[in-house]
């Protein structure tokens, strides 16, 4: 199903936690709500306010508020239902290239700037929570299933682990990409990272506190996927049960690996610009894609 709308590339989706709703950033500087759980995606509603493209937005895990990260500097957080803003987080001074919220609680939210900061934003006061200081611009950036971690990426190559409990320190650095890491995103079970990057290839690692004996934190690559001069921060996702994994890719084509033998098992043409997005759903054998030729696909996979 082609769903249609933005007026310019669409830079990344979102399922509600429900599965029950679609939310699609774009660099009209609007974000779409389609339907899902009619069957027919029709738009619900638009997310309108910020002043410049939206490079990446999230559900929050209750399912009522949407956070998004734009070029305007700003993120802004909504109310999922009525789709009206409720609060603008402001303090970066460069653009803000990702956003991830916590699984543990449904107010805080993580983002990564070109301003070589990450932020931490509590929903509930006004201003950033903490400031983590990067030495390199951020691209990418996630948290920890329990909250106590934050990982971000950047133009280094590296992911990052910063505890936010009390230190604020960098507790580890995974090395293994050739190239700027361009998403981040945590397993189900918040037991490893995926990681897509410009080298071209996708990579899990182990995130648990302790990794055993000889054992390296990089676990695996996924190779197929391709990333051209537009540089676009290409996105990446697990499915809900995390046996497939998948990433934007700049050939046009939806790529789908099986995790655990890093095989190739989808191979979906049709969109006829970059694929900057790809998720699962959480519940269905459902995957959502969004393109720089300004439009959505949506589809069943053959089981």
């Amino acid at each position: 199903m082609k769903l249609t709308g933005h007026s310019g590339s669409v830079y990344a989706l979102s399922y509600s936690p429900d599965g029950e709703c679609l939310v699609s950033s774009s660099f009209d500087m609007t974000c779409l709500l389609w339907n899902h759980a009619s069957g027919k995606y029709e738009n619900l509603n638009t997310l309108s306010g910020h002043k410049n493209a939206i490079l990446d937005v999230k559900w929050s895990m209750d399912g009522d508020c949407i956070v998004t990260a734009s070029a305007d500097h700003t993120l802004a957080w909504w109310d999922g239902l009525s789709g009206e803003r409720m609060k603008r987080f402001m303090g970066h001074e460069g653009v803000v290239n990702a956003v991830d919220v916590a699984r543990h609680s449904p107010k805080l939210v993580v983002s990564a700037s070109d301003d070589c900061t990450l932020k931490l934003w509590d929903a509930r006061v006004k201003g950033a929570t903490t400031t983590l200081d990067h030495e390199f611009p951020c691209t990418a950036t996630s948290y920890s299933m329990d909250g106590t971690m934050v990982y971000s990426a950047g133009i280094d190559n590296c992911i990052t682990a910063w505890d936010v409990r009390s230190t604020h320190d960098k507790v580890m650095k995974m090395k293994g990409h050739t190239d700027t890491i361009t998403c981040l995103s945590l397993h189900p079970k918040g037991t490893h990272l995926l990681s897509n990057s410009m080298d071209g290839t996708l990579k899990s690692w182990d995130v648990r506190p302790f990794v055993p004996d000889g054992y390296k934190r990089h676990c695996k690559t996924f190779t197929g996927a391709t990333h051209n001069a537009e540089n676009g921060l290409l996105h990446c996702a697990w499915s809900h049960d995390g046996t497939m994994v998948t990433g934007g890719s700049s050939d046009k084509v939806v790529h789908i690996w099986d995790e655990l033998s890093t095989e190739e098992l989808y191979y979906l043409p049709g969109h006829k610009g970059c694929v900057n997005s790809v998720i699962f759903h959480p519940r269905e054998n459902v995957v959502a894609s969004g393109s720089s030729d300004k439009s959505i696909f949506v589809g069943e996979l053959s089981s």
